[in-house]
């Protein structure tokens, strides 16, 4: 079986599971951290739907047109402040991590470029106000999630992910 891995640089490569856990997971010595993000494991290792499957608060006509995503990476993976067109359930599996989130109608600078439009150009961790003189303006939630805990991410709000620990996490999606 083979998957995408996303790297931080946003490069991604093709590679085994083994080599992925390998590679990221039991190698605490990786020169960069890999991590397997936004994908649809559960189509691939079928054996894992009987144990994770939507839950009811899920508002969907259907479990078919509900997205899982599953997450998987070492500590220190991060998912850049960013929205998505769907309202999220982000269930944390094992491991633990940070959000900061912001409503959608904060100016957190999106990216220029059509592919990056959902993206912000700020670091969150650590802005530049000087180049970002609004972000000083906005309201940021911080939470920390750990093994059994859920967030509820509304469609369109900004939010930035790092990853605390070696986690696995899966992610609802829906837009109706």
């Amino acid at each position: 079986k083979q998957w995408y891995q996303r790297r931080v640089r946003g490069t991604q490569k093709l590679i085994s599971i083994k080599e992925f856990v390998d590679r990221y997971i039991t190698c605490s010595h990786s020169a960069e951290p890999g991590y397997l993000a936004q994908y649809e494991l559960l189509n691939h290792i079928t054996r894992l739907k009987e144990d994770i499957y939507p839950i009811d608060y899920c508002i969907a006509s259907s479990s078919e047109d509900i997205i899982t995503n599953c997450w998987i990476g070492p500590t220190g993976t991060v998912s850049p402040a960013h929205h998505d067109p769907y309202h999220n359930l982000f269930c944390q599996i094992q491991g633990y991590k940070r959000f900061i989130m912001f409503h959608r109608h904060e100016n957190l600078y999106p990216h220029h470029h059509h592919l990056l439009r959902n993206t912000s150009q700020i670091d969150v961790e650590s802005p530049s106000i000087e180049q970002f003189p609004d972000y000083e303006k906005c309201s940021a939630w911080v939470t920390d999630l750990g093994p059994g805990d859920v967030l509820y991410i509304p469609l369109g709000w900004w939010h930035h992910v790092r990853s605390l620990s070696i986690s696995f996490s899966v992610s609802f999606w829906w837009n109706k």
